[in-house]
């Protein structure tokens, strides 16, 4: 089975984490949740998240994906964390799926990951690059990116889809009785 990796990060998206983490897991997805500095994270909209661990507690390796949470700060914070560089250009080189949704697609851009991928992020929230579609979701080689919270199902059910088949993602997708 799949083990995906997402760092939380104070100021990041509450839906956006939650949502993901949820859907993939109920995929049969294995998800560790690793704060970039604490375990107790507060969210954006001041909600407070437990981690599963502290990302200098987990070996990278052992992850098929990592994705990113949007959130302002969130990104922030993600940006100015070196293991997060060093996990994203690690996972690059190495051709491993990596995932950002929102203002994240900035740490992407910020680390060199995305070189000539095309990509989407919240409107407004990266500079000006001729490779942004403004699209729901863009996936380009293994690079998935979204544009926000209000797309965080479609993001994750095209995770379950990348990683574990069509049949699932339409399994879990059933069961969570979206609109059509």
């Amino acid at each position: 089975m799949p083990k995906v990796l997402v760092p939380f990060a104070d100021g990041m998206e509450e839906m956006e984490a939650v949502i993901v983490v949820d859907v993939l897991r109920r995929a049969g997805i294995e998800v560790i949740s690793a704060g970039i500095s604490t375990k107790n994270v507060t969210a954006s909209r001041g909600v407070k998240l437990v981690s599963d661990s502290l990302l200098s507690e987990i070996d990278p390796s052992s992850f098929d994906m990592i994705i990113l949470p949007g959130g302002n700060q969130g990104t922030k914070n993600l940006n100015a964390n070196s293991l997060v560089s060093d996990i994203l250009k690690k996972f690059k080189k190495e051709n491993r799926w990596i995932g950002a949704i929102c203002a994240a697609p900035n740490v992407l851009l910020t680390h060199n990951i995305l070189q000539d991928q095309k990509f989407t992020a919240f409107p407004g929230s990266i500079p000006p690059n001729e490779k942004y579609t403004g699209s729901r979701l863009e996936l380009s080689d293994k690079i998935l990116t979204s544009i926000g919270p209000g797309s965080a199902f479609e993001f994750s059910l095209k995770i379950v889809e990348l990683l574990v088949g069509v049949e699932k993602r339409k399994e879990v997708e059933k069961n969570l009785h979206l609109p059509s």
